[in-house]
């Protein structure tokens, strides 16, 4: 496997270079060597930096044309080279290939969006005279780019959650620095080629891989980098927050989604939907389900048809097109989630399903029975794990369902539009699906949370806002 990869530069702006140190891409599978990537240090990223200042400009002049078919050669690219982009998807991170022939194809249509979005970027009269004594002014405003944006990604969607980073980023005509995570960079690189490739000017782009011990401050508490768009953990997250300083931040800081079922509900796909959205990438998707609150009369007709959907899950080799789920990131991220299932089982929990680990696989797991208190229930799981919940009412639900300090998407398996519409209104997260899983989304939609899920909504239409300003005109004029 190691030569199909192997050996990758990284992009400072714009330029490909090597280190003489390196990090060590393993596949989480068998932890064989897949590739390296240069080690680049906090020298290279301040150069990044200081290159990007020029590169910032020259973005800000690209005309919106050119930014659109940078943006559109640059999906091509990716929809050309799809099965490669898939493989190295794959072999680097937890998703199965399906999986991560899925997430190529969504960046390609992120980035495609993002080209159409670039094109809506506008402003709007304003009517000064409707202020008593400014009968002789009108104006309009207009957006224009933040500067240098860091791109901080995770290694749970490494194509997918970069192309919702550069793909606005560009579009709205900013310079952007992306720092992947040390596990998945050979999928950034991979996209820097598609956009090198696609004609974007030098220095608008680097992709610095590294550890974040020696690249990450460096690049968050510069006083050059006007916005961090940041994806990953709660307490990484805050951290960032307290070092940032004055400049825009965005972050998705993950979630620990509830469903809830009614007993009015098409049960059969409930369960369907649930287990998807449970177990997909291993459980490790910020909108995974974690909590599912079943009202108790449908309780034990959903259980049974829960676990047959658990059942029906395939565990193996992530290359192999059968597969269903693949290992964990990597075996202590395995062994954690394992001693997670073992304290809710200490605490009272049952295990109805899976509950064993071996290596860096943790079987598609569903315990019951788990106390509210339990670290399992109360922080993201980030693994193949589901809990289920017998309640006595909507109202005990959505109550039980805002007991966290997670706030991302939810959902909700019901036939009464009066239920729907209460729980639309009552849970307290940034997206409640309706007869679908949480973990439901497409790339066009407004997506982030509230309490400790975040800051601001990604989305391309709404991540371009996020990453421009406005900026208003205001004409005095005299009548001759």
């Amino acid at each position: 496997m190691a030569e199909q990869i192997g050996k990758q530069k990284m992009l400072l702006a714009g330029e490909w270079v090597e280190k003489s140190e390196e990090i060590e891409v393993r596949n989480p599978e068998n932890n064989e060597i897949i590739g390296t990537v240069p080690a680049g240090s906090a020298s290279d990223m301040k150069q990044a930096i200081e290159l990007g200042r020029e590169g910032a400009q020259t973005a800000a002049d690209l005309s919106v044309r050119d930014r659109m078919d940078i943006l559109t050669k640059a999906a091509d690219y990716i929809e050309a080279h799809l099965d490669t982009f898939a493989l190295t998807i794959a072999m680097e991170g937890s998703k199965t290939i399906n999986e991560a022939r899925s997430e190529t194809t969504r960046a390609a249509e992120t980035i495609r969006i993002s080209a159409e979005e670039a094109r809506r970027l506008t402003g709007e009269s304003i009517n000064f005279d409707q202020m008593p004594g400014n009968t002789d002014r009108m104006g309009y405003y207009f957006r224009f780019p933040v500067g240098i944006i860091a791109a901080i990604t995770p290694f749970n969607d490494p194509l997918n959650l970069i192309a919702h980073k550069i793909g606005p980023g560009i579009a709205a005509g900013n310079a952007v620095i992306i720092k992947p995570a040390t596990q998945t960079p050979l999928s950034a690189v991979k996209m820097a080629e598609a956009f090198m490739s696609a004609g974007l000017p030098p220095k608008v782009l680097s992709v610095i891989t590294g550890r974040a011990r020696d690249i990450g401050d460096v690049l968050i508490e510069s006083p050059d980098v006007n916005m961090i768009s940041f994806t990953g953990g709660m307490e990484t997250g805050e951290s960032i927050a307290k070092k940032a300083g004055l400049k825009r931040l965005s972050m998705e800081l993950g979630s620990n989604s509830p469903v809830i079922v009614r007993a009015d509900a098409d049960l059969d796909a409930a369960a369907a939907s649930c287990a998807d959205g449970a177990f997909a990438a291993a459980g490790q998707n910020c909108l995974s389900v974690q909590r599912i609150y079943i009202e108790e009369e449908a309780y034990d007709s959903f259980r049974s048809r829960f676990l047959q959907e658990t059942a029906d899950v395939k565990t193996g080799s992530k290359l192999s097109e059968d597969t269903d789920v693949g290992p964990l990131i990597n075996e202590k991220e395995a062994k954690r989630v394992e001693r997670w299932i073992e304290e809710a089982v200490e605490a009272g929990g049952t295990i109805a399903a899976g509950g064993t680990r071996s290596g860096a696989y943790v079987d598609p797991t569903v315990l019951e029975n788990v106390p509210d208190d339990a670290l399992i229930v109360k922080e993201e799981v980030f693994g193949p794990a589901v809990l289920l919940f017998k309640v006595k009412h909507l109202d005990e639900a959505i109550k039980r369902s805002n007991d966290v300090n997670y706030g991302l998407q939810a959902g909700i398996f019901t036939t009464n539009i009066n239920a729907a519409l209460k729980a639309s209104k009552k849970l307290h997260v940034g997206g409640v699906m309706i007869n679908d899983s949480s973990d439901f989304r497409i790339d066009a939609m407004p997506f982030g949370g509230v309490k400790g899920s975040g800051l601001g909504r990604e989305g391309v239409e709404y991540a371009i806002k996020e990453m421009s300003e406005e900026r208003i005109v205001a004409f005095k004029w005299t009548d001759e």
